[in-house]
């Protein structure tokens, strides 16, 4: 296994990736890995301001040119400031959600052209890529469901079944694409049945 591995986890509002980030985390410190755990949009200080820009409802006039814009723009300093450091350094980088987020919710979701999008990463990120992406996919009205649960939905939360039907299948478009880097994870099983599927991709690049 490479020393330093950077490993990305994707999937439409609801799928559960934010929670199997803990688990995967314990997973590498079980294994002794010294482990780096951030999140897109944010990561930094500066990400952080702009991750609040982009989620707030009351920012319903932000554009979708703006708003993909401002999505590279945090990028770009998290990309300087954490991750290649971390990587540098030999640690597992373990990141909710990253340039396919872009992708999926800005190019499938908000319709920009995947050329604009490719533009920006090709300027921004030239050399890196993920060594694993782990896609944790979920049916939409399954989705719409569990967010409905939650006290206070931001901005992207709040958007409809179309919405999310799209951003699903332009992730799935690029899971297609790049079987390699990508895994799927049924996250519509149990808890216990989604952590094995995860554990199972893991301990195959021990």
């Amino acid at each position: 296994m490479k020393k330093n591995l950077f490993i990305t986890l994707e999937g439409i509002e609801g799928a559960g990736k934010s929670t199997f980030i803990d688990f995967i985390e314990k997973f590498f410190v079980d294994e002794g890995r010294d482990v780096k755990k951030t999140r897109e949009p944010g990561g930094t200080k500066i990400g952080e301001q702009v991750r609040d820009v982009l989620l707030k409802n009351e920012n319903q006039k932000l554009t979708s040119d703006s708003e993909l814009l401002l999505m590279f723009a945090a990028r770009a300093q998290h990309i300087s400031e954490v991750i290649l450091p971390a990587l540098s350094s030999g640690k597992v980088v373990l990141c909710d959600r990253f340039i396919d987020a872009s992708y999926a919710y800005q190019g499938g979701g908000r319709g920009i052209e995947y050329s604009k999008i490719n533009l920006l990463e090709k300027w921004v990120m030239p050399d890196l890529k993920p060594d694993l992406t782990l896609l944790f996919d979920l049916d939409v009205n399954i989705a719409l469901e569990r967010i409905k649960k939650r006290s206070d939905v931001d901005r992207f939360e709040s958007e409809d079944l179309y919405f999310f039907e799209k951003v699903r299948e332009s992730y799935l478009e690029r899971a297609e694409s790049e079987p390699v880097r990508f895994q799927i994870i049924d996250s519509a099983l149990p808890l216990k049945n989604v952590e094995e599927q995860v554990r199972n991709v893991l301990k195959d690049i021990l």
